[in-house]
């Protein structure tokens, strides 16, 4: 099991307000992807509906692409920032919470990956998923990201290096 460690960090300069003022901000950043994730999941299911095989297959595709490097931003950046900036006491058992619910969306992801479109439990592993990422993005969004916006966290910052970051990682999928 992966966990937050307080030693991460994604660059050596502290992670504090008050340096930068770049567009978007981690957090804002980090909503975005959810929007753009939950609208994806709403395409997939009037796909679905269609029985429009090869469509749902490609959303599918694009959600788990999504979810992939939204989640390897989190966990390479943001956690480990928002750990530092916070602390271990106030954000060591919500980050640890957050990286084991993205492993068992890690694993649906690849089980997705690894099927095709017309498998049995095909739509059945999209809606799950789904589900996981629906209860997940609630904790992020009315737990975890109202106290990042509270902390010290200079999330200016670390959106530029997120942004930046994303970018890369969806470079590397193509």
């Amino acid at each position: 099991m992966q966990t937050v460690s307080k030693q991460a960090s994604p660059s050596a300069r502290p992670a504090v307000k008050g340096v930068s003022k770049a567009l978007p901000d981690a957090v804002d950043l980090l909503v975005d992807d959810h929007q753009q994730v939950k609208k994806l999941f709403k395409e997939y299911e009037k796909l679905s509906k269609k029985n429009d095989t090869k469509g749902k297959v490609a959303v599918a595709q694009k959600i788990c692409d999504e979810l992939t490097v939204h989640t390897h931003i989190e966990e390479e950046i943001f956690y480990p920032a928002l750990l530092e900036a916070m602390g271990e006491k106030d954000m060591k058992d919500m980050l640890d919470e957050a990286v084991v619910e993205h492993a068992t969306c890690k694993d649906l992801i690849a089980q997705i990956r690894d099927s095709a479109g017309t498998h049995p439990l095909y739509d059945a592993k999209v809606k799950v998923l789904n589900e996981y990422i629906e209860h997940h993005v609630k904790e992020e969004e009315t737990e975890m990201f109202p106290k990042a916006r509270k902390s010290k966290l200079d999330l200016d910052f670390f959106g530029m290096i997120m942004k930046d970051r994303k970018q890369e990682l969806k470079n590397s999928l193509n």
